[in-house]
C-alpha cells in the first residue's frame, strides 16, 4: 500500500537518497519493483530528517504525488542529513485527511510509516482503540488506520518500551484483531531504525565501511549487498549493526 525507508549514516543531500538511485523511492511512487499490494503510490509522500544538534527532526509532507512536487525537487538538493525516514503512499481509503495522513508521522524525537493496512477497519481495531487514554485517541494524527498504528505504537513509547518492543507487541496485537493485516511499521529516532517485516517486502543495506544502514520497503538500486528480511521479524538497527529477530503471533 505504501514504499517508505530510513537512512542512517554520514551527511548527504536527501536526493543523493530518495531520488538519485536508479529505482529510487521517488521511482516506487509510481513504478515499484516489488510491491505486493496497489501499483502507484500517489496519495501523499512526506520525508522527516534531521539536524545535527537538533534531536527534533523537520517534516516536510504533501497530499499529492511527490513526482508533481517541484518544491521537493530543490529540497532534495540542497538539504543534508545523516538521519532520514520518507514514504510515499497508496492510501487504504481514498481522500483520507489528505497531507494529516501522509508519513512519516511525527512526535519529540521520533519518525514513524506503516507501510500496511488493517482488514476490516476500523471495526477491527475498535478494541484496541479503546485501550488507549481519550486523550491520545483524540489526538490522532488523521482518522487512518496508520495513524491508529502509530498511536499504540508511542502510547508504548511514552510508556518506557525501547523501539522494538514499541512496534513488536502493537503488530502482534493489531495481528491477533485483525488476521490478514499488513502490517511492515518503521520508526527512528535518528540515532536508531526499527523496523517490522509482517505481510509486505522490507530490505536492509549496511556498509560498515561508511558507517550506514539503509532499511527500505525494497532497494532502490541493484547493489548485491542488499538484503531481504524475513516475514514476521523485527529489524532494529544503528550505523553499524543490524539485528533480526523472528516475531510470532500471540496465541489464541
Amino acid at each position: 500500500m505504501c514504499r517508505h525507508l530510513a537512512y542512517l549514516g554520514p551527511d548527504v543531500p536527501l536526493g543523493r537518497v530518495l531520488s538519485e538511485p536508479e529505482h529510487s523511492l521517488v521511482r516506487q511512487s509510481w513504478e515499484p519493483r516489488r510491491q505486493r499490494y496497489g501499483t502507484v503510490n500517489a496519495d501523499g509522500f512526506g520525508v522527516g530528517w534531521y539536524a545535527e544538534g537538533d534531536p527534533v527532526p523537520a517534516r516536510y509532507r504533501r497530499a499529492g504525488p511527490v513526482w508533481a512536487d517541484l518544491g521537493f525537487v530543490d529540497l532534495a538538493r540542497v538539504v543534508r542529513s545523516g538521519a532520514l525516514m520518507a514514504a510515499v503512499r497508496d492510501a487504504t481509503l481514498a481522500g483520507a485527511d489528505g497531507e494529516a495522513a501522509a508519513a512519516p508521522f511525527a512526535e519529540g524525537p521520533w519518525l514513524f510509516s506503516h507501510n500496511g493496512a488493517l482488514r476490516d477497519w476500523p471495526a477491527s481495531a475498535a478494541p484496541l482503540a479503546a485501550g488507549l487514554p481519550a486523550q491520545e485517541l483524540l489526538r490522532l494524527a488523521a482518522r487512518t488506520d496508520s495513524a491508529l498504528v502509530w498511536a499504540l505504537v508511542l502510547h508504548r513509547l511514552r510508556a518506557g518500551d525501547d523501539p522494538g518492543a514499541a512496534l513488536s507487541e502493537p503488530v502482534r496485537e493489531l495481528a491477533t484483531a485483525a488476521p490478514g493485516s499488513r502490517l511492515n511499521l518503521l520508526l527512528t529516532d535518528g540515532v536508531t531504525i526499527a523496523a517490522t517485516a509482517w505481510g509486505d517486502s522490507l530490505w536492509y543495506l549496511a556498509d560498515a565501511s561508511l558507517g550506514s544502514t539503509v532499511v527500505a520497503s525494497e532497494p532502490y538500486d541493484d547493489d548485491t549487498r542488499w538484503r531481504e528480511v524475513p516475514d514476521r521479524t523485527l529489524l532494529t538497527a544503528t550505523r553499524t549493526r543490524v539485528e533480526l529477530t523472528p516475531l510470532k503471533e500471540n496465541s489464541p
